[in-house]
């Protein structure tokens, strides 16, 4: 997903960098195969970039340097699977979205919610043009204006429609389980699906563990 992502950046002319768990020498054949024209950098380097694109597996959210991603505005691509996380009950709990709990973690960074309900395939091959009728779109969620409309800025220039979501809490309507994840659908279905998460299976679960019916 994350190469996907630079692929995308790329295409759309931003200056990409790459950052992994080690030193950027452990990831440079990777980025060279995967994204050519992006740059493998330290954690810290990536972490002051303008846009930070966090797309690791969503149970390893605690090795990330927190500090250094203090003020930066954070696109949670991530997504909780527990065949692959673990057991992880704060990823689990029906009374939060996982983009909050990522959130609580990062203190001051302003994250918001995006590019993780989108199969790779189509994020790879179905980016469009504005005003295409066959351009689909990425449902965005977030507390903070600015982060958000920067963010809305990117997901159109890569390719897909910026659909508000509302609140970072609302990040829940995107993740795993839900019927808008791996839909790929155009803005006007992707509000319809955001509209109607209450009375999808999962929705109800959710709204039964708040005390909502």
């Amino acid at each position: 997903m994350g190469a996907a992502i630079a692929r995308l950046a790329l295409a759309a002319e931003y200056e990409v960098v790459i950052a992994g768990s080690g030193s950027p020498d452990r990831i440079a054949t990777f980025v060279g195969y995967e994204a050519p024209g992006a740059r493998p950098v330290t954690a810290a380097d990536a972490a002051a970039a303008n846009l930070v694109v966090l797309a690791i597996p969503l149970g390893k959210f605690r090795s990330l340097p927190a500090e250094a991603l203090q003020g930066a505005h954070v696109i949670d691509a991530m997504n909780y699977w527990w065949e692959y996380d673990g057991a992880i009950a704060e990823l689990n709990d029906p009374l939060t979205s996982t983009s909050e709990t990522l959130q609580a973690f990062l203190g001051d960074a302003r994250v918001v919610k995006t590019l993780n309900h989108m199969s790779v395939y189509a994020l790879e091959h179905e980016a469009r043009e504005a005003g295409d009728p066959e351009r689909k779109a990425l449902a965005i969620a977030g507390d903070h204006d600015t982060a958000v409309a920067q963010v809305a800025e990117f997901v159109e220039r890569l390719g897909f429609d910026a659909v508000m979501a509302g609140s970072l809490a609302q990040g829940m309507k995107l993740e795993p389980h839900t019927a808008l994840f791996a839909a790929d659908e155009d803005a006007a279905e992707v509000r319809a699906i955001l509209d109607r998460f209450w009375q999808s299976q999962r929705g109800r679960v959710v709204a039964r563990a708040r005390g909502l019916v």
